[in-house]
């Protein structure tokens, strides 16, 4: 039993630490990428090539004073940043790195990873409720309202997968695509599925929740030091998992890029890979798009993606029928 526990504790560390480290790593990605797209240096002080940037960015959130507001509920104030992280962490659990590596293989990890999502809103509510801020409030309001929005064209897309799959097991799904990737026959879906991605992570061309212009910086507007390092890291860890899950679901996951190469390349870095195309498409959209008016961006949910990607599943279940 004890041995059980260990072996678990050690599996945890083993996803969460990498997982920090390249939550990192990924701000500084970021900053060089739009920095390079608008022909700038970005961070080139803190070591060689600013390599040394994100530790000297998370020893100035972590050592800064935490500002609570009189005015706020403190204790819905400090438990929301707790509960993003959580949420955000929680669901890498089921998240599958290559056909053994994974900590909990269970049957229904793709209704595990929508039903932690959905939950996630929660922790946003709990902020823009708990700062007692018009700014928050509203940040808070348009987020749940986004998130709520894509989450239902997230679940019809994802079951045009599990259609085509037989199986809600994300390991099972990813052999499913032995043959072909599902990017090939379902490519409408998959780029349904990264817009709304970039809607569920509250990205731009879709940060309505933290628009600078409007609402400062929306729900996390009363947030300093470390309590905003949590946002921020809950925020990065959706990014990489979104990306995850898109490589997961139609790019093959850990299955080779290129043909005859299986077993020469490891699994692993298949998926890296194609996660860090995902990941660098999320940095290229912020670069290269302005924010939408908001309700532009609900019209394009309930009257555009919703209507498709429902039609969408009616048409891969009929298809599925007839031919098998």
């Amino acid at each position: 039993m004890l041995w059980e526990i260990l072996e678990a504790f050690i599996k945890i560390v083993l996803i969460v630490v990498p997982l920090l480290i390249g939550l990192a790593y990924l701000t500084l990605a970021e900053r060089k990428t739009l920095a390079a797209m608008q022909l700038r240096k970005g961070p080139n002080v803190v070591g060689v090539y600013g390599l040394l940037q994100p530790l000297a960015d998370g020893v100035k959130l972590f050592s800064k004073e935490t500002i609570l507001p009189t005015h706020s509920n403190l204790a819905v104030f400090i438990l929301a940043p707790i509960v993003g992280l959580i949420l955000a962490l929680v669901s890498w659990a089921v998240v599958p790195y290559s056909e053994t590596a994974v900590l909990c293989d269970v049957n229904v990890s793709i209704l595990y990873l929508f039903a932690v999502g959905s939950i996630s809103v929660y922790a946003i509510l709990m902020a823009g409720w708990g700062s007692n801020s018009k700014y928050s409030f509203f940040g808070a309001i348009r987020a749940a309202a986004q998130m709520i929005s894509y989450e239902v064209c997230i679940g019809l897309i994802m079951l045009s997968v599990v259609i085509c799959a037989g199986e809600l097991n994300l390991t099972k799904i990813v052999e499913a695509q032995k043959d072909v990737w599902f990017i090939v026959p379902l490519f409408p879906a998959a780029a349904m599925f990264f817009v709304a991605a970039l809607a569920e992570t509250n990205r731009a061309p879709f940060d309505h929740a933290e628009a600078e212009s409007e609402l400062v910086s929306g729900f996390n507007t009363e947030y300093s030091a470390m309590t905003f390092a949590l946002f921020f890291l809950a925020e990065y860890a959706h990014i990489i998992q979104m990306s995850l899950i898109t490589a997961l679901l139609f790019c093959g996951g850990w299955l080779p890029i290129i043909p005859f190469t299986d077993g020469i390349i490891p699994g692993y870095i298949n998926l890296g890979i194609k996660t860090t195309f995902f990941t660098f498409a999320f940095i290229w959209v912020r670069a290269s798009f302005p924010r939408m008016r908001f309700d532009t961006l609900m019209q394009l949910m309930w009257k555009s993606y919703l209507p498709f990607s429902l039609a969408w599943v009616i048409f891969i279940a009929s298809v599925v029928f007839v031919f098998s």
